[in-house]
């Protein structure tokens, strides 16, 4: 009746305008009865019965924040700052294992990143391009690309991933490394190589034996000069299956998505408490080398050849770590990197937070010494914990001659810094440091990431 009313009203206003107008409308109103609209069954509207899964998915999903802050220190967990960056560890976990299940086929696979500078979980290297492609065991699949001219890029043979035990600091279930570096390469650097349980008869080509158990390879592409070292590019194929790929089936679709939850949980939650047990262990501003249940990294999925070192860092804003080691007469690789209390690594884009053998300037007496500090230094080797006062310092070597070096850490003043390092130690600008971490910043934006 309401609607007559305002019709009525309209009408009224309309014929103060066109003559008639009015009675011609207010006819058609009083005269014609509504008429009932016929749907077909296609406009039927039903209510929607939601994805299968995604409620179960954002379920197990829904209290994940208090699981990750419970692994926390209690002073680390009550700092709202360094609650809303396990928040975006939680982002960061999501995202990752994301990608996992838009970009896991194992009959059609890709190299999907896995983690890095916006996929901050598990600590990635500040050198290192990691990406991961899952594979169906027995499958036959064709490697293939240009090398390039990195000092490190190796395909791990993985059975497990630390997203998928939900163990803390498992590391990572590797059968086997291959070297890209090894691979025979044509006039144009490109390499070619089939990776499968049997070698095809009649191929003489390179060809890697797939393990049994693998379904996953895990890619590790390691810069050591930025500006001028080149990544490999990179693809690969299954062979054994017709290359089109149909749609997915709904349960397979379903089965991924409840996956998701169970991934993101086990990514966020692996190592959060990492830099927390350093310090339950008395591994504060001191290094040791980093073990797995006593067994050294580099045994349960590390680098084959590669030692690391760590150690939790505390220091106040005007004081500083004085980091001091005898370098190797031969390292093939070195480096040494930064995390926060929920072990991101600090921020190697955007501050100068990361060091490696050739960015790193040498003493004359052989030794290597960076600052570890909030404010600038002055001096070449800085690690800049970009206002992290607490964190965690990572080191490696990888194929170094004698036995691994642990650094030595001993906190001084920021004021006495100069003091403490060899008199020849060239002083930086804010100039000059404005520009060397703009000149980072570009290098490894020129990386491929994906």
């Amino acid at each position: 009746m309401g609607k007559h009313i305002l019709a009525l009203v309209a009408a009224c206003n309309l014929a103060a305008l066109v003559p008639g107008a009015a009675a011609e409308v207010a006819g058609d109103l009083v005269q014609k009865p509504a008429q009932k609209r016929t749907l077909w069954p296609s406009q039927k509207q039903t209510a929607p019965q939601g994805v299968p899964g995604w409620a179960a998915f954002a379920e197990e999903l829904r209290m994940l924040d208090t699981e990750v802050l419970a692994k926390l220190p209690e002073n680390v967990r009550n700092d709202p700052q360094a609650r809303q960056e396990a928040g975006r560890l939680l982002l960061e976990a999501l995202a990752a294992r994301t990608l996992d299940v838009l970009g896991s086929d194992g009959d059609h696979p890709a190299f999907v990143p896995w983690i890095g500078a916006t996929l901050n979980v598990l600590q990635p290297n500040a050198d290192t391009i990691y990406r991961k492609a899952v594979i169906t065991p027995g499958g036959s699949y064709r490697i293939r690309g240009e090398r390039g001219s990195l000092r490190i890029a190796k395909i791990g043979q993985s059975y497990t991933m630390p997203e998928e035990t939900g163990k803390a600091n498992p590391g990572i279930g590797i059968l086997t490394y291959h070297d890209i570096n090894a691979l025979r390469v044509d006039e144009q650097g490109r390499f070619d190589v089939i990776l499968s349980p049997q070698r095809p008869e009649g191929y003489g080509g390179d060809w890697w034996e797939l393990k049994p158990r693998t379904h996953a390879l895990l890619l590790r592409l390691v810069a050591f000069d930025w500006a001028h070292e080149r990544d490999p590019k990179i693809s690969i194929e299954r062979l054994d299956l017709p290359v089109r790929r149909t749609r997915p089936a709904a349960a397979e679709l379903e089965k991924r998505l409840r996956g998701l939850a169970a991934g993101t949980r086990n990514t966020a939650l692996v190592l959060v408490d990492h830099v927390g047990q350093l310090r339950k262990d008395g591994a504060v501003n001191k290094l040791q080398e980093w073990n797995v249940g006593g067994v050294p990294l580099s045994k349960v999925g590390g680098l084959v050849g590669q030692f690391y070192y760590e150690g939790a860092y505390e220091i106040a804003a005007d004081e500083a770590l004085l980091l001091e080691v005898k370098l190797p007469e031969k390292c093939h690789y070195w480096s040494v990197i930064l995390t926060n209390d929920v072990y991101e690594t600090t921020d190697w884009y955007n501050s100068h937070s990361s060091l490696n053998g050739a960015q790193a300037r040498l003493d004359g007496d052989g030794m290597f010494r960076a600052v570890i500090s909030d404010r600038d230094p002055g001096v070449p080797n800085w690690l800049d914990t970009a206002s992290y006062l607490t964190g965690a310092v990572q080191g490696r070597w990888t194929d170094c001659s004698g036995e691994p070096v642990l650094p030595t850490l001993r906190k001084v003043m920021l004021t006495d810094v100069r003091r403490e390092l060899p008199a020849g130690t060239p002083y930086v600008s804010p100039q000059e440091r404005e520009q060397a971490v703009r000149e980072r910043r570009a290098q490894l934006q020129w990386r491929p990431q994906w």
